[in-house]
């Protein structure tokens, strides 16, 4: 998978758009942080991901961010949730008009995720009771994938997840692991597969991602202070 900036962009901005029309319309979305919904929209949309995963308690922003992304690809979210909240969640995703975009899910996460082989993109909160378990169920794409936990630096959050994966995939390929304190919750990225995999380059610093591509440099980065997540992007140079 090469990165796609011209994704990147798209997604980030329909991202950015439909997050704020679904926190209009969708009280069960309101708690989630922005900044943090666009730079995995653009992270999952670059990364030309087909295959996205989330497992969550219901419908938030972050799955209208990841559908944002699916629809730049031409891939799928499938999104795994309690039964109790599908009615209130496909609601939510019709409305937005993003039905074709995202697949529910209401069995036990850790079952359904055996469904699912080279996973492109997961999103798994770090508070669920078996988020290790999770994490060990998760096949991902070897050759180019992204693994994000949420909720890092809040209560019973865990981090760390790059030991725990599927089968001991640091084992078989690189795995680089980075922490972002967005929004005071905390994410951890772990970027899976050669460093080449997502365009000709990367650079990866405690606070920025550097992604090279023929004629750009898109830099994510994170004000350590408050969390913020700035998308820049520079003339081609060398790495």
């Amino acid at each position: 998978m090469e990165w796609s900036p011209k994704y990147a962009t798209n997604a980030y901005l329909d991202a950015l758009k439909m997050c704020s029309r679904s926190k209009k319309g969708c009280n069960c979305c309101g708690g989630q942080i922005p900044e943090s919904n666009e730079f995995i929209s653009a992270l999952a949309a670059g990364m030309s991901a087909k295959l996205i995963v989330e497992v969550t308690s219901e419908v938030s922003p972050s799955t209208v961010a990841l559908a944002a992304a699916a629809r730049q690809t031409g891939g799928k979210v499938v999104c795994i949730l309690p039964e109790r909240k599908l009615n209130k969640s496909q609601k939510a995703i019709e409305d937005l008009g993003l039905s074709e975009m995202v697949e529910f899910k209401t069995e036990d996460p850790a079952e359904a995720l055996q469904n699912y082989e080279n996973i492109d993109f997961s999103l798994v909160d770090s508070k669920a009771d078996d988020y290790e378990r999770l994490l060990e169920t998760l096949d991902v794409n070897l050759k180019s994938s992204v693994v994000v936990t949420s909720n890092l630096l809040v209560g019973g959050g865990k981090g760390g997840g790059g030991g725990h994966l599927k089968g001991g995939v640091e084992e078989k390929t690189k795995v680089r692991s980075m922490m972002h304190p967005i929004g005071g919750k905390g994410m951890e990225i772990m970027m899976i597969g050669k460093s080449n995999d997502y365009g000709h380059g990367k650079r990866i610093r405690s606070d920025r991602i550097v992604k090279y591509t023929d004629k750009s440099k898109w830099i994510f980065k994170v004000d350590q202070l408050s969390g913020e997540e700035h998308i820049f992007r520079m003339p081609r140079s060398q790495p």
